[in-house]
């Protein structure tokens, strides 16, 4: 069966082509050039980490570009602000407002918006905030998978579907690195919202033909991270305890393992799965795995701290059941996809870092404005 990448206006091609053989070959290419016809991407979770490193990858492609965000008294675009344009100068990012715990919305936006590529990025994403409200976590992560899959089944359209899947899906690891073909134990209200949505999706592919396909992102990482995720919690303190504006970081678990990359370079392999022959799941990882303590101890040596007289245990920071090591095999990206990490443990801790010095020096001239 033919798959379309887009939906598109064939006279505006046989204008721009002149000529019908041309035309009728550009149906039958899985992949179109980007200038052909501009492409419409839907992204939920547009103003997360994740949806705002995409967003800019989608324009930079020349794509039209969708977000989908909650409703709410403020704006949380802090993330895509740099890119965001008022509506009435024609933008190619454009809101829209939705929530994946509303079936008939998101059936409305989807039968409005029309788009070629749907990344479902949106989520409850906090592993250990799952545990104390894990009914809204299924609810968003696992059952508004399937809203959006049926909104898009619905619709009768060719649309190529992302779900960001996560390594959290393995919990209680059985092999080590995992792949595509590792079984899943998850261990979180999370984990298993998202083994219920990585199947879902795998069952639309197969039952209704959908272009579906699972990313199984491991832990990736940015100055974007919200600041309660780890990795922030750990560089905004460090830069804040070397200007004298904190004195003690408090962490759980400093011995569980993860396979941390960049998300600038994960999104990239989000793209490149919508743009094969075929559907299909991939693990995207680095392949490399460190200690919450490595990456403590990266961040503190960095800036000349050393962290243990800083950092201390709070148990209230343990999950009841850990993950102890997760660490992926993205072999089968890189032959398929083409696709790698490009930075590194080191780089990628640094960079965070430097982008919290910033933030720690203007709220020290603040402080002492104010003094």
């Amino acid at each position: 069966m033919l798959r379309l990448k887009t939906t598109f206006d064939a006279g505006i091609y046989l204008e721009k082509k002149k000529s019908f053989v041309d035309y009728l070959q550009f149906c039958k290419s899985p992949v179109r050039e980007a200038g052909d016809v501009m492409r419409k991407a839907l992204i939920t979770g547009v103003t997360g980490q994740d949806g705002s490193y995409l967003a800019e990858l989608l324009l930079e492609k020349g794509y039209e570009v969708w977000g989908l965000m909650r409703r709410s008294s403020s704006f949380h675009t802090g993330r895509i602000d740099h890119i965001y344009k008022d509506p009435h100068e024609h933008p190619r990012l454009r809101l829209v407002y939705g929530d994946l715990t509303d079936g008939s919305n998101l059936s409305s936006v989807i039968n409005e918006i029309q788009p070629d590529e749907v990344y479902n990025l949106g989520a409850q994403s906090h592993v250990r905030v799952s545990f104390d409200i894990p009914i809204f976590t299924v609810n968003t992560d696992g059952l508004g998978t399937l809203r959006l899959l049926e909104a898009i089944r619905s619709s009768n359209r060719p649309v190529r579907f992302y779900q960001a899947s996560s390594s959290e899906m393995y919990g209680k690891v059985v092999e080590t690195p995992q792949t595509e073909k590792t079984p899943f134990h998850p261990r979180s209200p999370y984990g298993c919202a998202k083994v219920y949505a990585f199947w879902q999706t795998v069952n639309y592919r197969e039952a209704y033909n959908l272009f579906a396909c699972n990313g199984i992102m491991f832990n990736h990482e940015s100055p974007r991270r919200g600041e309660t995720f780890v990795t922030r919690k750990i560089t905004r303190a460090a830069a804040r305890i070397k200007l004298g504006l904190q004195d003690k970081l408090y962490l759980g678990n400093l011995d569980a393992r993860r396979d941390w990359g960049f998300a600038g370079d994960y999104v990239e392999a989000m793209r490149l799965m919508l743009q094969q022959d075929e559907p299909d799941d991939y693990v995207i990882a680095t392949g490399e795995s460190h200690s919450v303590r490595e990456f403590v101890e990266e961040v503190f040596g960095y800036l000349d701290l050393k962290w243990a007289d800083y950092v201390e245990i709070d148990p209230r920071y343990f999950r009841p059941s850990e993950v102890d090591l997760l660490q992926g095999d993205a072999s089968k990206a890189k032959r398929v996809l083409g696709w790698e990490a490009k930075v590194g443990f080191r780089e990628l801790a640094r960079m965070i870092t430097d982008a919290d010095m910033k933030i720690a020096r203007r709220e020290k001239i603040i402080e002492e404005q104010g003094a």
